[in-house]
């Protein structure tokens, strides 16, 4: 399974951690993914989701319809 979002599509971004002496290290900056299951009241059916916070905090201002439909479009 691989660490994206399941409606935006985000992936983890890579970077550079530096240290005092300013030496570079690889690293890679992970999303905040949550697994949380949603009402689909016109399918009368759970499902399960994996999304950041952020597409969460959107889910809950417009709805977990309205946000399928607008990752769909493309859009979220």
């Amino acid at each position: 399974m691989s660490r994206r979002d399941d409606l935006t599509g985000k992936k983890a971004l890579n970077g550079y951690r530096s240290s005092h002496a300013n030496n570079k290290t690889k690293h890679k900056f992970h999303l905040n993914l949550q697994k949380r299951k949603f009402y689909l009241p016109e399918e009368d059916a759970w499902v399960t989701l994996k999304v950041t916070a952020k597409t969460l905090r959107t889910i809950n201002k417009k709805g977990i319809s309205a946000a399928l439909r607008a990752a769909a479009a493309g859009k979220l």
